[in-house]
């Protein structure tokens, strides 16, 4: 995708590469691809048959895609401009008794190659109340995305991290930015990581905590190779901001009708600074980039990304110590074998 100069041409170059070499299959895939004018869901399909299909959504769509979905699309040609799909997609239907052209149906892609289910719950719901914020005087803002990733109805502990990855035209790629949770966003502040960073805190590398077959190696200069952990001493010596937050969330899911309401407007009152702060740095980055002098806003970004992840670990430590003492003072007969937290539809 680094090849492509807009979201379409993501597309028809994946399209190309699965027509060449085929693609590697663990039950299918969805992507969203999109720039700052359009953008595309294309699902590949399982099979080995390089099956795919891809469909615009436009200025008003609003579309969550867990898991990616395409229903109806048209097949009497390709001209519509909306949809895009693979040279077999229709033909393989048809010699698999899966589609008869003749019935008049229309080529529902999700009921004929997917799990018929089109909208799960999750989706319906949340693209319900993103439709509603839409008609509102003002647009959908990030704020408004913001809560969309981190609802607790929706992420929990299966959410390995949140990304917001706002997508204004740039003249400087380096002023991109990821808006970052290292954890489900439920109980983390989104972060701004830009693009035009040189590292970031080893708290936030790979730790050996929930790395595959690191149980069985050592930090130890007398072990043979293969018992040398993949991590360095280095990293190790720090902590995991995975562990961090994962140690919050579940303090907060213990007791969610008290901490989570908390935690939650403490989160966005974090981010309310933070997004103001970022466009101060976008500003003093401009205008090094614009004298000529990219190293000094590479080291200038990298500072205020490194500076704002520690902070959010630190505030997240902090919050994790305060519930513990709570948690085990209000709670101290509750049985411990039983999962809690709250409701969710995904």
């Amino acid at each position: 995708l680094e090849r492509a100069k807009s979201a379409v041409e993501g597309v028809k170059l994946m399209g190309d590469l699965i027509a060449r070499y085929g693609h590697t299959t663990y039950g299918g895939n969805s992507n969203i691809i999109a720039d700052s004018n359009e953008a595309w869901v294309i699902i590949q399909f399982a099979g080995g048959q390089g099956l795919w299909a891809a469909e615009r959504l436009g200025d008003n769509s609003i579309r969550a895609s867990r898991p990616g979905y395409i229903e109806e699309i048209p097949i009497d040609s390709q001209s519509s401009g909306d949809f895009l799909y693979s040279a077999n997609l229709v033909d393989f239907a048809i010699s698999q008794g899966w589609y008869d052209p003749t019935s008049g149906d229309k080529f529902n892609v999700n009921k004929i190659y997917g799990d018929e289910k089109g909208k799960w719950d999750g989706v319906s719901w949340i693209e319900g109340e993103l439709a509603s914020l839409s008609m509102r005087p003002r647009k959908i803002t990030v704020e408004d995305i913001f809560w969309a990733i981190r609802t607790e109805r929706l992420t929990g502990d299966t959410a390995g991290y949140g990304q917001v990855v706002p997508l204004g035209d740039a003249v400087h790629p380096e002023l991109r930015m990821l808006w970052h949770t290292h954890v489900g966003p439920v109980v983390a502040p989104f972060t701004p990581v830009f693009m035009g960073v040189r590292e970031v805190p080893p708290e936030f590398r790979m730790h050996r905590y929930l790395t595959d077959g690191e149980a069985e190696r050592f930090l130890d200069g007398r072990c043979f190779d293969s018992k040398v952990s993949l991590v360095s001493q280095q990293v190790e010596s720090t902590r995991s901001a995975t562990y961090v937050f994962k140690r919050l969330l579940n303090l907060v899911f213990r007791d969610s009708e008290v901490f989570l309401p908390e935690v939650s407007a403490f989160l966005t009152a974090y981010e309310r600074r933070l997004l103001e702060v970022s466009v101060d740095v976008l500003k003093t980055a401009r205008i090094l980039l614009h004298a000529g002098e990219p190293a000094l806003a590479e080291r200038y970004l990298t500072y205020v990304t490194n500076t704002e992840l520690i902070k959010a670990l630190d505030s997240a430590e902090q919050l994790a110590c305060a519930l513990d003492v709570r948690s085990r003072a209000l709670h101290a007969t509750r049985a411990g074998d039983r999962l809690l937290g709250p409701e969710q539809i995904w």
